[in-house]
């Protein structure tokens, strides 16, 4: 995140795109929820009509895979209306030409035809986010599960670039992270191209630097593999030992039958876990590892602030800390690591070698912690980016952008569109939440569908139906509601049965490699 989101509360104007928030991510909610009951006007666009659209001014609902056209129509008025911020485009953005050439090509009439909302909508939107400045933008994986995930995010940026929304308090491009410490382990260098602060490992500099802390001669100067990448090379060996740290990738990953074959493919398979998962079932080995809450250490939030974790219990059997165990695989391969604790870790090896971090101590984060960039100690942490428009590459960069549909669209043989997502009462594979009693609230999955096509194929609330794609089919509840928009199906991974992602499309967005949960083509039938 840009911003913050004690920042909420106090915007005059919130736009959510893509993001079921009150469900997905409560706490963050609970900040918008109270900026409109002091009168801040939110605009929702998502395709369900779920619980926050109930509190919007503004619903726009809109086709699945739809953003780019949908976003390219709001800059349109913007820009052919003279609704955009000019003192801040001219001074700090580059390429606004390359943009404004391309979102005239997407007239409200022509983003209304994609987006499937009315013309006037979107001309409203526009109005109101000129009006209401400055105003905050927040998303989820409804805009990255694509694969165009990355040019949805590039059009968020687009958009608050043009209205001045960056570099102030109020405003920003604000993801909301998937999962627990996602932003922490993207910032401690869990991606194949970075070390940990962002310091790409192409970077001559870095690299030296790194191997010198790292007392090794060298180090990489290529990117690794995504995750899709290494999987897929499993079978032909090409990958030939996997190590899969706290993911449940055989309930978690699209079309499950594949990733089952992928993971049945490994030559030697290590799983490091705190219970027994779908995934553990294919490993040569497990490590059994520590909670959250059985070691000391740090977690960072969406909005880049690195917090305490506090062990208040000791783990059980032979689990041990996650980083104990690397450190004791290390020294297997006659490397001694130094830290032994998660505080030396920190103030030995993270604060000193990325500038971000550097005034971030774990003596200074007991309290409330920090947010990053902390330059230096007596730094209070940086509560939102890129100040009075100074972006880190200099000036913010305009992406002229062109929508292009989902991999997998609807047609004769599959006229219904499948869309995943989280429910309020589980977490992503149930590993924790189905051990935690949660299974009284919420005990199987449901497929949610709208009230006309439940009527059409003559489906009443609560009896079991065959969901199928080309993957895979699975039997499971019809939950009728009104959320749904004709067409469409929605469900989630929570549950082994009747798991979303046996149905869902293993296509990726090319850049980012994020999976296309959002949008695949599937069929709804009654069960004689």
């Amino acid at each position: 995140m840009t911003n913050s989101f004690r920042e909420f509360e106090n915007n005059k104007l919130i736009f959510c795109i893509g993001t079921n928030m009150t469900e997905a991510h409560p706490v963050a909610s609970y900040y918008v929820k109270r900026a409109v009951n002091k009168g801040a006007t939110l605009i929702v666009a998502d395709p369900r009509k779920h619980a926050l659209a109930d509190k919007a001014s503004i619903f726009a609902q809109i086709k699945v895979g739809s953003d780019v056209a949908f976003l390219n129509g709001i800059m349109n008025v913007l820009i052919t209306e003279d609704l955009y911020d000019k003192k801040f485009v001219e001074a700090n953005c580059e390429d606004f030409e390359a943009l404004k050439a391309k979102v005239l090509e997407y007239p409200p009439e022509r983003a209304s035809k994609i987006a499937r909302v009315p013309a006037d909508q979107i001309r409203e939107i526009a109005r109101t986010l000129a009006v209401n400045r400055p105003g905050a933008l927040c998303y989820t994986l409804g805009i990255t599960e694509h694969t165009c995930g990355k040019n949805n995010v590039m059009s968020t940026a687009n958009l608050q670039m043009l209205l001045g929304n960056l570099g102030m308090e109020g405003g920003g491009v604000n993801p909301l992270r998937g999962q627990n410490n996602v932003q922490g382990a993207c910032d401690m260098g869990a991606l194949p191209n970075v070390f940990h602060g962002y310091q790409a490992v192409t970077d001559p500099a870095a690299r030296e630097k790194f191997a010198k802390a790292w007392n090794v001669p060298s180090l990489p100067d290529k990117p690794g593999l995504m995750i899709p990448d290494m999987m897929a090379k499993l079978p032909s060996k090409e990958v030939r030992a996997f190590y899969i740290f706290g993911e449940n990738l055989a309930n978690t990953d699209p079309n499950i039958a594949n990733v089952e074959h992928e993971l049945s493919s490994a030559e030697f398979l290590v799983c490091n876990d705190i219970f027994m998962t779908e995934t553990t079932r294919f490993a040569h080995v497990i490590f059994p590892s520590a909670a959250w809450c059985e070691d000391d250490g740090t977690f960072a939030s969406s909005e880049r602030r690195v917090n305490r974790v506090r062990k208040i219990k000791e783990p059980p059997g032979q689990a041990k800390p996650n980083w104990w165990i690397f450190k004791e695989i290390a020294k297997r391969m006659g490397h001694e690591w130094r830290s032994s604790s998660s505080r030396e870790i920190w103030d030995k090896e993270v604060s000193p070698l990325a500038a971000p971090y550097t005034g971030i101590k774990y003596a200074r984060i007991e309290n409330d912690g920090l947010q990053w960039p902390c330059p230096s100690e007596e730094h209070p942490g940086t509560t939102f980016l890129h100040k009075d428009g100074k972006f880190t590459r200099g000036k913010g960069l305009f992406q002229a952008i062109e929508w292009t549909p989902p991999a997998e669209v609807e047609d004769e043989e599959y006229p219904f569109v499948l869309s995943t997502g989280r429910r309020l009462f589980h977490y992503h594979s149930r590993t924790q939440t189905g051990r935690a009693g949660m299974d009284q609230k919420l005990s199987e999955e449901t497929a949610d569908i709208c009230p006309k096509d439940a009527a059409r194929l003559g489906i009443a609330n609560g009896e079991y139906i065959q969901v199928s794609s080309r993957r895979g089919s699975v039997r499971v509840k019809a939950r009728v509601t009104d959320q749904i928009p004709l067409g469409m199906v929605w469900m989630a991974f929570h549950f082994r049965e009747a798991n979303a992602n046996w149905l869902t499309n293993n296509v990726y967005d090319p850049q980012t490699k994020t999976a296309e949960y959002k949008a695949c083509s599937c069929k709804i039938e009654k069960i004689a």
